[in-house]
């Protein structure tokens, strides 16, 4: 008798490929060589992402499936609402199963969204689920998961060996106290979990209250009294240093677009003593200060040999309502129409010029700018020993699935060089996203195998897969030093 479990999940109609079998995503044999044989066993550095560091520091264990895979992930809570799906399932009060249940009546809706893909990755390669997600299948897969979950060996610190992560760059305010990073050191934990400067608050002027409230946990975090711009970015300088003495070497920047206003140091003195009096700048005003802003942050990060990150193009909080109801990063971001070169090319301009332009990775969340990202890193790397200095980031967001991808690496190849590039992050608050690092392996596996058996490539699997190597790991490593 056929096992049922099988039945519901890998065995197809005759002549069909198996659903998510050792080979999906591989579409010849060269495929299937390069992914098993050199890029499969590869590390994962996962250089951006947004995980707690508290629940690593503290090890934790989840009670369940829900509270490790539905709480806080918006791109499930999408889905959800537009299957019809009650909010109180997503962010409210139900229970978690109620919660899950519901998920589960969704992943069938899911079908040729990545996050079909991703759900049953997940199953498979955390908790050895093999069965199709659905209502009929949830109580059993979360019954089985959660109780593997709360076991010692599905505790955080394990989950992350168990998924071969090298290391982990979280995501950081510069006022954050990296108490937990501290733990993580006294621990000694062997996988690293650095923290990243993400500074976009320290800039953010458009709402006086609020820009004076940073100020003064900014104020608090560095033991620094502020009444002037040169105090603030005083402040600022000594929480950068502080960041690179807990091991950072990274910092990000989630932006609308990249500011490049010409300013000069007493314009944007008289900025900061005017928004930190409580009055509200003009649009022109908050550019020039966003501005400099950015220029010092640069400055800094060139000093420190610092790698600094752009994701650039998302139009945020769409939903004014669900905005004051949940509050951000709940679900309500869509891709943004930003103009993005000319500023992009004068800020990268202005430091290359300097001799102030550290390591840089650029992210588009708009398709449409793909090949103007893909030419403007060629514009500036030069002058260095660093082979791809300026780095097009991988897919990200509403781009990290398998189109998205593709076209990424398309264009990269097209105008650059795909060989030097630094490979797949998560971008994820959830310890179950780590298989996306699989899925961007198998993607570029094909591509590779299928220009070569189509004659488009040498069959040189030898040169190839050193290449995929250092596309999936070795690149990252050393880009970044880890």
């Amino acid at each position: 008798m056929e096992d049922s479990t099988l039945n519901n999940t890998t065995k197809g109609k005759a002549g069909a490929k198996s659903f998510l079998d050792e080979n999906f995503l591989l579409k010849n044999k060269t495929a299937e060589i390069l992914y098993h044989e050199y890029a499969k066993a590869m590390p994962i550095i996962d250089y951006h992402c947004h995980l707690p560091q508290q629940q690593i520091a503290e090890d934790k264990n989840f009670e369940n499936l829900t509270q490790i895979w539905l709480y806080g992930d918006h791109y499930k809570w999408r889905a959800m609402r537009t299957n019809g799906i009650n909010e109180r399932y997503c962010t409210g009060d139900a229970t978690d199963f109620e919660k899950f249940e519901q998920w589960a009546a969704t992943v069938p809706y899911t079908l040729r969204n990545p996050l079909y893909h991703w759900t049953h990755l997940e199953l498979q390669r955390y908790f050895d689920e093999y069965e199709i997600l659905n209502s009929d299948s949830a109580k059993r897969i979360y019954d089985s998961a959660s109780e593997k979950l709360r076991s010692k060996e599905y505790s955080v610190k394990n989950i992350l060996r168990k998924m071969n992560v090298a290391a982990v760059c979280t995501t950081d305010d510069p006022a954050d106290n990296l108490s937990y990073h501290q733990q993580l050191k006294d621990q000694k934990f062997e996988i690293p979990v650095l923290p990243a400067f993400r500074p976009d608050t320290a800039m953010n002027v458009s709402n006086p209250t609020s820009f004076i409230a940073y100020v003064k946990r900014i104020e608090a975090a560095s033991n620094i009294s502020i009444g002037s711009y040169a105090d603030y970015t005083k402040a600022l300088k000594t929480r950068h240093d502080f960041f690179a003495s807990m091991g950072c070497n990274v910092s990000d920047h989630g932006l609308e677009e990249l500011y490049a206003e010409d300013y000069t140091e007493a314009e944007v003195s008289a900025i900061f003593a005017k928004v930190f009096g409580g009055t509200s700048l003009t649009l022109l005003e908050q550019n020039k200060f966003r501005s400099a802003m950015l220029v010092l942050f640069a400055e800094w990060d060139h000093e420190k040999g610092w790698v600094q990150q752009f994701h650039l193009g998302a139009l945020r909080n769409n939903n004014g309502r669900m905005l004051k109801n949940l509050g951000p990063d709940t679900g309500f971001d869509s891709i943004g129409d930003f103009s993005q070169g000319r500023n992009l090319s004068a800020f990268l301009s202005r430091l290359e010029t300097q001799d102030k332009l550290t390591k840089t990775i650029l992210y588009n969340l708009n398709p449409a700018d793909n090949e103007l990202f893909a030419t403007m890193i060629g514009n500036f790397n030069v002058g260095s020993s660093t082979p791809g200095k300026i780095q097009w980031g991988s897919g990200w967001w509403f781009l990290d699935q398998k189109d998205g991808m593709i076209k990424q690496m398309n264009a990269l190849s097209n105008m650059g060089l795909l060989s030097r590039f630094v490979g797949m992050l998560t971008d994820s608050r959830s310890f179950l996203s780590f298989p996306r690092h699989e899925y961007f392996r198998r993607i570029l596996c094909n591509l590779f195998g299928e220009e070569i058996e189509n004659g488009e490539l040498p069959n040189d699997i030898a040169w190839t897969g050193k290449v995929i190597q250092d596309i999936c790991y070795y690149n990252a490593k050393n880009y970044f030093g880890y």
